[in-house]
């Protein structure tokens, strides 16, 4: 992928290119976020049992898997930057629509699109991300994710308190006013890139190498435990250690400040050991986690495990898609669409299956069995290499 090489490489301040890409980070982060306080009013919009409300979210998911290769492909043609534009264009009203849907019938396409346009920035906006990393040589895609995980914070922080105060319409309007605020400051400052005239000769096709999509299952088996976390810890700490109805949440906002602000930190980590350890590092903190959370006696233990699973999974991904997207001999848009479409199927599916399990044997011998899956990451740790290339000076 041609881009242009920042002459000094290991700038103190954040570049006009880094600072475009940490917004496209925020601005997906804050819709996703605004949706999660959306969903119950949603539901209750169009009389959804939960069963129908699962299939909702399953269409969602559906929508999401389908468009990474999708996007993968363009950006191989294209190029990053001329499809990050576009996707997040059309992303901005999605919410909107959602909004607007007053039957089932129309719900079901507006959510596939959802969540098919947000996939396709997730992959697009990484992508861009590779390219300004290759082009600034360091480090720059964790704190990116950090600021995804910020924007996420802020959208679901808000969202209660704007639809209780000016309705479902008015917060979708407030969000996505500032949605395009965030994108008509970033998108001029976009990093141009290319691919080259040979890769747009290329026959597209699914990589025959080994290493995406053992980089994929690397990812997937960082995300499944983010995804146990996100939709099992308030039950786990509710129903089988006896939580009340506000210390249920303190596990996940546990977990959620640790890990964005370890994303924000993770560059410099990264940057400082080298991304092999960086997975190494963070891979053992979330697998004592893990263990502290579904091994102890109480529940104060378990917010603290939660907590340093945070510090542990923060980097695991972030790496991942920078390994990526630097793969050898394959495009940068193949590799990302092949890791992004294994690992968020970690989050969009597993936790239904966790779900399914702790029906007969609880919580808590999930999340220490889910530390295993760490285990294979650490034990990948060396596929990260691939991180680093063109990153040093």
């Amino acid at each position: 992928m041609n881009t242009t090489i920042v002459s000094a490489p290991r700038r103190r301040y954040m570049s006009s290119p880094r600072l475009a890409t940490s917004l496209l980070f925020l601005m997906n982060g804050f819709i996703m976020g605004s949706w999660a306080p959306k969903i119950p009013v949603f539901a209750e919009r169009l009389r959804l049992s939960e069963a129908a409300l699962g299939l909702m979210i399953l269409v969602f998911g559906v929508g999401s898997i389908m468009a990474m290769p999708f996007t993968g492909v363009l950006i191989a043609r294209y190029g990053a930057t001329p499809v990050v534009k576009a996707v997040a264009v059309a992303f901005i009203p999605t919410l909107l629509l959602l909004t607007l849907a007053g039957s089932v019938a129309l719900a079901v396409p507006a959510i596939f699109l959802f969540g098919a346009l947000m996939a396709a920035m997730d992959v697009s906006m990484n992508g861009n991300a590779v390219a300004v990393e290759t082009a600034e040589r360091r480090a720059i895609m964790s704190s990116c994710h950090g600021f995804w995980s910020l924007g996420g914070l802020a959208g679901a922080s808000i969202g209660g308190f704007l639809i209780a105060h000016v309705g479902s319409l008015g917060h979708t309007l407030i969000v996505t006013a500032i949605a395009s605020v965030l994108l008509a400051v970033a998108f001029p400052k976009i990093l141009a890139d290319a691919p080259e005239e040979s890769a747009r000769r290329e026959k597209i096709r699914l990589p025959r190498s080994p290493l995406p999509w053992l980089i994929g299952i690397m990812a997937l088996f960082s995300m499944i435990p983010e995804g146990a976390v996100l939709d099992w810890s308030a039950i786990y700490l509710r129903d089988e250690l006896g939580g009340t109805l506000i210390s249920a949440g303190f596990g996940f906002a546990a977990f959620q400040l640790t890990m964005t602000v370890m994303r924000f930190a993770g560059d410099h980590v990264r940057d400082r050991f080298g991304a092999v350890m960086t997975v190494r590092f963070c891979a053992a903190f979330s697998i004592f986690g893990l263990l502290c959370a579904g091994l102890a006696p109480n529940l104060t233990v378990v917010i603290i495990g939660f907590a340093i699973t945070g510090i542990g999974i923060s980097n695991l991904v972030p790496v991942a898609f920078s390994a990526a997207g630097n793969l050898p001999g394959l495009q940068p848009g193949i590799g990302l669409s092949v890791t992004t479409m294994l690992g968020y199927s970690g989050i969009l599916a597993a936790p239904s299956l966790i779900g399914f399990i702790a029906e007969h044997i609880g919580f808590a011998p999930i999340f220490t069995a889910l530390s295993l899956l760490h285990v294979i990451v650490f034990l990948m740790a060396p596929l990260a290499r691939y991180a680093e290339r063109d990153h040093r000076s």
